[in-house]
């Protein structure tokens, strides 16, 4: 049997990988996102010590490894809690964290684009700051954050290949079994990352295509340090 045979002979069992890659990949983005919005908020409207907590958790989840976080989470964290949870909800938990680290600086670098103009305009109205914020600040600034937020994409479709090192059964997990049951490495591995590469492809062509549909035309943002 040829190698073109047996990488097609292979290849549903890799692309059943493919499921859970996205799995991972859609959990840590919703993840990152309902807990960046949040953080972000709090860094420019907060008080001092709100701005320190997430300061903190930003410095702590961008400083540290992907391998190391998922090891910490996996054998360590979750263990002392006495919770027996999969590797699965393992892995997209420490995705997500560590994507709301990398995501509240995206949304609060849109929240501060947007003209403090427009929070003294919706106060002037007889909004409470919450109300403007909620209604007149974030869905512009979810809007200016799109273009930076889907770099998150590939970034955590990158990372998602390092649960394999706690035996998440996702792309390269069946890459790694394919090449020990076939001893074939190079046509195998060059599959996993023509398939990495179309998953990129086609995910950033989603994206792109929805930043064209929410995009402000004309839209031109000052910085906004207003503090709550």
């Amino acid at each position: 049997m040829d190698i073109f045979s047996i990488v097609t002979e292979w290849l549903p069992y890799l692309l059943s990988g493919v499921v859970v890659t996205l799995g991972l990949v859609a959990s840590a983005l919703i993840i990152g996102a309902l807990l960046g919005l949040p953080m972000a908020i709090g860094q420019v409207y907060g008080n001092k010590p709100i701005k320190m907590a997430i300061g903190l958790y930003v410095w702590f989840f961008r400083g540290l490894p992907v391998l190391l976080l998922l090891f910490m989470f996996y054998f360590t964290l979750f263990p002392l809690l006495n919770l027996d949870v999969p590797e699965f909800f393992v892995g997209a938990t420490v995705l997500g964290l560590r994507g709301a680290a990398y995501q509240s600086q995206i949304f609060r670098g849109a929240i501060q684009s947007i003209s403090e103009g427009q929070m003294t305009a919706a106060r002037s109205l007889g909004m409470s700051r919450i109300t403007a914020i909620r209604t007149v600040i974030i869905p512009q600034a979810v809007r200016v954050a799109l273009p930076g937020w889907s770099n998150e994409y590939p970034n955590i479709l990158t990372d998602s290949a390092i649960c394999y090192a706690i035996g998440i059964a996702e792309l390269l997990t069946r890459t790694s079994q394919i090449v020990a049951q076939t001893y074939i490495t190079m046509p195998i591995y060059l599959a996993c990352a023509l398939v990495f590469i179309l998953l990129n492809y086609a995910g950033m062509r989603v994206i792109s295509y929805l930043e064209k549909k929410v995009a402000i035309p004309g839209f031109s943002g000052s910085v906004n340090t207003g503090v709550l």
